[in-house]
């Protein structure tokens, strides 16, 4: 008996009634917990967006109309993150580190907007907006792209060949013919992510005087038609070199001869 008492494993165990309470308790707070964290990603979903530089862009958190606080974080590419903040209590918006292109209206009874004036290549990021509310906290989440409308030019080269540019656009253009025919088409990426495409229609077939070409981009759908003549400026040119060295030849042979002829006679008087 007395060895009972003084080792704490001979004491007489817990019942399992008080075992199987406290077994209860846990099970309820983990799924309180569980819910919690359920609530807390109710609504989080993720979009691809796209904006065309230089044009405005728009992005929505979840409307909440009983929200206490909104908060938008913004990771570009380029640069620092900022923040914008909203409190319900003191109806104030707070700025970190944002351009001031960036602006965002928090009214209860509209979604809270975001809103990018004259987007640039720097705005290309990851935004996430939250809404903090009684119910839980409510993200929304956008992967902005950032397009870029390539610049277009149509013209002859010096063998009298069309040629068709797309310059400096995101993503890559695309290029066709009408007619159809074997082009020649290269690629040239710049730093700043656009891509220049140019295209040479490479037949030389005389019945098909005009040629057109077809520019495919996000951004735009656009064609354009030349005819290059055989006889292009480039040609003309080569001939008047030719001519001209011709002539001089002429010139030269002819100052020749009237040199002989003079020195001859020149002789003859003598």
């Amino acid at each position: 008996m007395r060895i009972s008492q003084q080792a704490g494993w001979c004491k007489k165990p817990a019942s399992s009634t008080h075992a199987r309470a406290a077994l209860e308790e846990i099970r309820k707070t983990t799924y309180t917990a569980v819910l919690l964290t359920m609530t807390a990603v109710t609504g989080a979903t993720g979009n691809r967006m796209a904006a065309q530089v230089g044009h405005s862009a728009v992005m929505t958190c979840p409307n909440k109309p009983d929200a206490t606080m909104v908060t938008w974080k913004i990771s570009p590419k380029i640069g620092g993150p900022c923040t914008l903040g909203y409190r319900a209590d003191q109806k104030k918006v707070d700025r970190t580190n944002c351009s001031d292109r960036v602006n965002c209206e928090f009214r209860s009874n509209q979604s809270y907007a975001l809103e990018i004036q004259q987007v640039g290549m720097a705005d290309e990021g990851n935004y996430s907006c939250e809404v903090v509310t009684q119910e839980g906290n409510f993200h929304q989440m956008y992967q902005l792209t950032v397009l870029v409308p390539p610049r277009l030019s149509l013209y002859c080269d010096d063998h009298r060949n069309p040629v068709c540019k797309a310059a400096a656009g995101r993503p890559a253009a695309e290029i066709s013919w009408v007619p159809e025919n074997n082009s020649m088409t290269e690629t040239d990426s710049h730093d700043n992510g656009t891509v220049t495409v140019l295209s040479r229609f490479t037949a030389h077939s005389t019945d098909e005087k005009t040629v057109t070409c077809m520019v495919y981009h996000t951004t735009l759908n656009e064609t354009k038609s030349i005819a290059c003549s055989s006889y292009s400026v480039a040609w003309f040119l080569h001939c008047v070199i030719i001519l001209g060295c011709l002539l001089s030849l002429l010139f030269l042979f002819a100052l020749f001869h009237l040199y002989v002829f003079c020195d001859n006679r020149t002789m003859r008087n003598q």
